[in-house]
């Protein structure tokens, strides 16, 4: 075979011998052709799928705000959107100021904890990495303890004590892993692995202290006890719409991250060859990451699984692909976590079981059922 150049295009291509023996460019130009294809075809069924989370999560709110102690027709409520068809006082109210706000707060947490959950099962390689894994629960779990102990009526832009608190707990441990994981420059991912676990422990037994000096008969220990289940409380717009924000952010930056990852998942070693910034890529992703699992933690407390199932089902399907992966992971975690909120509000109603619990007995025993059947490999 011998390398040709179209002189119009400029482009190079490889002959293939035809049956007369002779070289000629219609076989190359097939291959591209078809190569060309097939990425089309690729993309088409991407654009598709998007298509279809997209349309699963409007049905999913849609049957969330229709569900309830008070049943609305999901008639109804298109209605009173597309016709202006006139709902009860108290329909609207429930609807506006009590369902609607804890839905978009479900999908928030959902596409948060899901994207926070791709990056870190890329950044570590591993499957099975969950937002929590670099210790943002244990920090957390601290700034919520302090928030209900100690500050309870305290409120900035919405945010309670709990909520800022838990926030601040879980991005300042982060940080502190970070620092004792960076050696010369360098950041260990064995070394981050093991002080966010070590990090974490020690913060989370500190609820222990807390307890022993409740003065008020328990109730601020039930409450950390619900928030550590994971519950998603009703916001305040003001709150959904900082967090909202914040997510969309950390959502678009996050983009170039997963083109970076595509390429460290071929080793350090490579990826230095190719030019890529590999400790600033890490440091972005630990950002984002934290970021992303700090507005979780704020919204709905420690939610288990939601974070380690949804990018592990993703690569399963669509492959190891961080680019393709993002927009299918935020959709699919945000209808995920909405469905489950819904399940919890009403499956013992009017009694709530929190998402938390609801999630780690649907989601563990779903997930070692993904295990056991796929039995197979992949890159991340």
């Amino acid at each position: 075979m011998e390398t040709q150049v179209d002189p119009r295009s400029r482009q190079s291509f490889i002959a293939v011998p035809d049956p007369g023996g002779r070289n000629s460019a219609p076989g190359a130009t097939l291959r591209l052709e078809q190569s060309s294809r097939a990425r089309l075809m690729g993309r088409s069924s991407h654009a598709a799928l998007l298509v279809l989370l997209a349309t699963s999560l409007a049905a999913s709110i849609l049957l969330s705000l229709s569900v309830g102690a008070v049943h609305v027709r999901p008639s109804d409520l298109l209605g009173a959107v597309l016709t202006h068809h006139h709902l009860t006082y108290t329909e609207r109210l429930i609807i506006l100021q009590i369902r609607l706000p804890r839905i978009l707060a479900s999908a928030v947490v959902g596409a948060s904890l899901s994207v926070s959950g791709l990056l870190f099962q890329g950044l570590f390689r591993n499957p099975m990495a969950d937002p929590y894994v670099i210790g943002a629960s244990g920090g957390s779990v601290l700034g919520a303890s302090l928030g209900i102990f100690l500050v309870t009526q305290t409120s900035i832009l919405g945010f309670s004590a709990t909520a800022l608190l838990a926030f601040a707990g879980s991005v300042l441990t982060m940080a502190l892993v970070y620092a004792l994981a960076r050696t010369n420059g360098r950041t260990n991912v064995v070394t981050l692995l093991l002080a966010g676990f070590a990090i974490s422990t020690m913060l989370s037994n500190s609820t222990y202290f807390f307890e022993v000096l409740d003065t008020t008969s328990g109730t601020s220990t039930r409450v950390l006890v619900s928030w550590l289940h994971g519950v998603i409380s009703t916001p305040g717009w003001s709150e959904l719409g900082l967090t909202s924000g914040l997510l969309a952010l950390g959502t678009i930056v996050s983009f170039p991250l997963m083109r970076r990852l595509n390429t460290l998942a071929l080793g350090d070693e490579y990826a230095h060859q190719l030019g890529l910034n590999v400790e600033g890529t890490r440091i972005g992703i630990i950002l984002i990451g934290s970021l992303l699992t700090a507005i979780a933690v704020a919204l709905g407390g420690l939610i288990s699984f939601a974070g380690l199932i949804v990018p592990h089902v993703g690569r399963l399907l669509l492959g190891p692909d961080n680019t393709r992966l993002l927009p299918v992971t935020a959709l699919a975690g945000a209808t995920f976590l909405v469905l489950g909120d819904s399940l919890a509000r009403t499956v013992l109603a009017p009694s709530e079981v929190p998402v938390g619990i609801l999630m780690a007995l649907v989601g563990g025993p779903f997930f070692l059922y993904l295990l056991r059947r796929s039995r197979r490999s992949y890159a991340v």
